[in-house]
């Protein structure tokens, strides 16, 4: 029998009780174009706010932010960008961001996401994997000196003429234009490509150019943050980020009144899609508290412009709710949001609900290859699957659970997640082998382990490479970390496997205490004892002050792997 699931009634169709769900296709899939998307919400909403940042002081309605955009795009058919070409965006959380992930899409060239860590190698591979002819750069962020680093790869800035570098390391680079006003040698300025489309500025000619693009196009290119190799470019097309986002706001039911704050990056697809193109879908306003981010910004954001909405991954959602001054900020108005990039602690989701205001916070599961998301609670489900699942399968997908032969496996049973449906990338940029891997009739092959209940309702159990064998036992890190999430004294913890010539692997922990606590192993081990099986508790524990991330918040259990390896002098079998 068919129930009803998230996301505006869709429909999740159990078969013969297999792990097996597909959603409604009631509500149809958009053709639109990201720039069409854009010019239809301008027009519904002009006078109405869409775009706030506190740092730059900028305060647009859907009306100017469509006209700086139009600016823009003009101003890079004036640089000989065009359709198919590949512009890269290196940046942290700036309104060029924005305006640049819109300008793009309005010409038909292709975004290219650039991690705003990315140092020197990383930065040269992603670009020459690319053949990026253009890149928007700021000057800096953080200790990242962006500008110094492009004028190492490319000393033959120093005398180009400004839109025809030709660098001996950076060979299909011509065009690097720089935020703010300052004139570097062989950069155009970001204003100068502003004024120049300002006065070149022909609607007539960008609408022409819209109307010839198709929302099958590429639009966007994201690098994954492997653990392993080369980082792989995800493509994704006008259809795959549009559907998406339309579908996430539908879920939140976000519109035009709320106000979601983002702190969030915005190269990742949680800002880019779950944020940016789900706020754009209804003509709700876009709020973002700083560069990066800050609990104390965030909060500050949220209260001080009223915000309805708020997204972020559970470090960021912690590190709010931890800060001393937490309770001066009113966060009355809170009603919705999303949290994601990582599992969720189920108690602090708790504390979200009834500390934020945040009664109808809805969970969202996903990867970028699949636009990213697949899974996505509802406002209305129980709190106890918004705290224990990661929801129902979003509209129009199909999602089962296989195990390592490839069967679909028995309803509640464990493995590997695979979604097929219009969200799937169009592949690795440049990488059929990769692709092949992925992709299979369809399928994208997520490497993550999940559960389906009876209901439809989804867990993602942990990462296939994330799950350690210990002495013939199977071992998922999260559900250990769920339980030592309940000690009062544990703020952060991650669990992972490190070798062991015994029994394979052993476990260990990596813990951040609460400020001014303090715990030892036999503590926390005495904590595991007679609650969880005995070969689950961690044989090795350490605190830490802070644990290893990405920029996106999501945590990297192979960095503290490899440190684990290296201070107990232990071998990996690298043939297993």
């Amino acid at each position: 029998m068919a129930t009803q699931a998230s996301g505006e009634g869709a429909l999740i169709e159990p078969k013969d009780g297999l792990s097996y769900v597909r959603g409604s296709t009631a509500i149809p899939l958009s053709d639109a174009t990201v720039g069409r998307f854009l010019c239809d919400t301008a027009r519904r909403f002009a006078d109405r706010p869409a775009v706030v940042f506190r740092e730059q002081g900028i305060r647009w309605t859907w009306q100017v932010f469509l006209q700086e955009v139009d600016v823009l795009a003009t101003g890079l058919l004036a640089q000989g960008i065009g359709k198919g070409d590949r512009v890269g965006i290196w940046s942290p959380n700036r309104v060029e961001w924005l305006m640049t992930q819109f300008a793009t899409a309005r010409i038909g060239a292709v975004l290219v996401n650039i991690n705003p860590a990315y140092r020197l190698a990383e930065l040269e591979y992603a670009l020459n994997k690319v053949a990026c002819k253009a890149i928007i750069a700021a000057e800096r962020f953080k200790s990242s000196m962006y500008l110094e680093m492009l004028q190492e790869l490319a000393p033959e800035l120093a005398t180009a003429t400004p839109g025809d570098l030709h660098a001996a390391r950076l060979a299909d680079l011509r065009v690097v234009i720089r935020m703010g006003d300052t004139a570097t040698p062989g950069m155009l300025s970001f204003s100068d490509v502003i004024e120049q489309g300002r006065t070149t500025l022909d609607p007539a000619k960008l609408e022409a150019i819209g109307a010839a693009l198709s929302a099958d196009d590429p639009i966007n290119i994201q690098f994954t943050s492997g653990t392993t190799g080369n980082p792989k470019g995800a493509t994704l097309t006008h259809r795959n980020v549009v559907n998406n986002a339309r579908y996430i706001a539908m879920a939140m039911r976000l519109s035009e009144q709320d106000g979601l704050c983002i702190p969030v990056p915005l190269y990742h697809c949680f800002g880019m899609v779950l944020a940016v193109l789900a706020c754009v879908s209804v003509g709700a306003n876009m709020v973002f508290p700083g560069e990066a981010f800050d609990p104390v910004a965030t909060l500050a954001a949220v209260a001080e412009e009223k915000c309805t909405a708020l997204h972020g991954v559970p470090t960021m959602f912690i590190a709010e709710l931890d800060r001393p001054e937490f309770a001066r900020f009113d966060l009355t108005r809170l009603r919705t949001g999303i949290m994601a990039g990582s599992p969720c602690p189920i108690e602090t989701m708790k504390k979200v609900v009834s500390k934020m205001h945040l009664a109808e916070i809805t969970i969202a599961y996903g990867m970028t290859e699949t636009s990213p998301v697949s899974f996505q609670s509802s406002t209305t489900d129980p709190l106890d699957k918004r705290t224990s699942t990661v929801g129902r399968v979003q509209p129009h997908l199909e999602v089962k659970v296989i195990d390592a032969l490839g069967n679909i496996v028995p309803v509640g049973e464990t493995g590997e997640l695979c979604t097929k449906g219009y969200s799937v990338m169009r592949g690795y940029w440049g990488d059929e082998a990769k692709t092949r891997e992925s992709i299979v009739d369809g399928w994208m092959h997520t490497g993550d382990l999940a559960t389906i209940d009876a209901d439809g309702y989804c867990n993602i159990v942990g990462r296939l490479k994330d799950m350690l064998i210990r002495g013939g036992e199977n071992i998922y890190p999260r559900e250990i970390e769920e339980f030592l999430f309940r000690h009062p004294k544990i703020q952060s913890v991650q669990v992972f496997g490190v070798p062991d010539a015994k029994y394979g692997e052993e476990v260990c922990a990596w813990i951040v205490l609460r400020a001014g606590e303090q715990a030892s192993a036999e503590e926390v081990q005495d904590f595991c004892r007679g609650q969880i099986a005995h070969y689950k508790i961690p044989k090795y524990i350490r605190f830490v002050d802070e644990l290893p991330m990405t920029v996106t918040g999501k945590v990297q259990k192979f960095v503290m792997r490899e440190c684990m390896i290296q201070e107990l002098k232990v071998k990996e079998d690298k043939t297993a």
